[in-house]
């Protein structure tokens, strides 16, 4: 399994370096390269818990768990994401501090654990650059972010060695914490929207069942329920109303909601003029067309 073995790849780098940053942070006293650090700790450790999460998404269904296990990755990537947050609110709340005491910083130091962040990271982006689960394409973006990070240091770095003006570092620390923020926050909506078995984004339910009911032979179309267990595989199940044969149709049904990204579809029919049995848990069609969003 390729995405394993990089992603190991990716975790063992990580680690290692993670720890030498936040040595390197303490020596060269830098608050942007503890941040860095910190960030790039949180990255491996969340690494190695999508690692062996996403290990186990990959295991089949069973009785316990009838739709295997893929939502243990989109756990990691909560997880993942909750870290990240906590870690640049501490990681801002101390480079504010910092414009108030500055102190005296190592540039050199600075410059040379920089430029090792930066090839240590590209390295590691390079890794995971392939890869379409939610985990492993959160761990690629970690990396490239994580890229930026040294770049920005690194930059800010041989500004403050030739400029002398310290506060430079803490302002360097403050912009990677919020922008970690913002995308940990994005993150951790869609993870939320799967938790909350919210219609995928990009699937119009309208739009949908207008396609389904131009399928020859299906009267009706209700109870609709349209779920994704992890951001890639989409399930539904639905209500069909037909007079023909039943044979005939479930092919093209199943046809149309694969177009439409669904993989996984369970159909249920009913003779015209039967009565559905289950009123409670249907969408309302109200009049209020919902936004279309593509």
């Amino acid at each position: 399994m390729k995405t394993d073995k990089n992603i190991l790849v990716a975790f063992v780098l990580n680690l290692g370096f993670s720890i030498l940053e936040i040595i390197g942070g303490i020596l060269t006293s830098s608050i942007a390269i503890f941040t860095d650090a910190f960030h790039d700790f949180i990255d491996a450790f969340s690494i190695g818990l999508s690692y062996i999460l996403e290990k186990i998404s990959k295991k089949k269904p069973n009785y316990k768990y009838t739709y295997g296990y893929i939502r243990y990755s989109v756990l990691g990537a909560l997880l993942t994401t909750v870290f990240l947050i906590v870690g640049s609110l501490i990681a801002a709340t101390t480079a504010i501090s910092r414009l108030f005491n500055p102190a005296e910083i190592h540039y050199n130091g600075m410059i040379i654990i920089s430029i090792i962040g930066i090839i240590v990271n590209f390295i590691a982006a390079y890794k995971t650059r392939e890869g379409d689960s939610l985990n492993q394409k959160s761990v690629n973006l970690h990396m490239l972010e994580d890229v930026l990070g040294w770049v920005v240091v690194f930059i800010g770095s041989i500004l403050m060695k030739f400029t002398n003006i310290t506060y430079i570092d803490s302002i360097m620390s403050i912009g990677i914490a919020c922008y970690i923020l913002i995308h940990a926050l994005k993150n951790l909506k869609s993870v939320l929207d799967l938790f909350l078995v919210k219609t995928p984004s990009g699937i119009d339910i309208n739009h949908l069942k207008e396609e389904l009911l131009q399928i020859k032979g299906v009267r009706d179309i209700h109870h609709i329920h349209l779920w994704s267990l992890d951001g890639i595989n989409n399930y539904a199940t639905i209500h069909a109303v037909t007079s023909d044969n039943y044979a005939k149709i479930k092919p093209k049904l199943k046809e149309c909601l694969k177009e439409h990204g669904i993989t996984h579809s369970t159909i249920e029919f009913e003779e015209d003029g039967e009565e559905c049995l289950e009123h409670e848990c249907q969408v309302k069609a109200s009049k209020t067309k919902h936004h279309h969003h593509h």
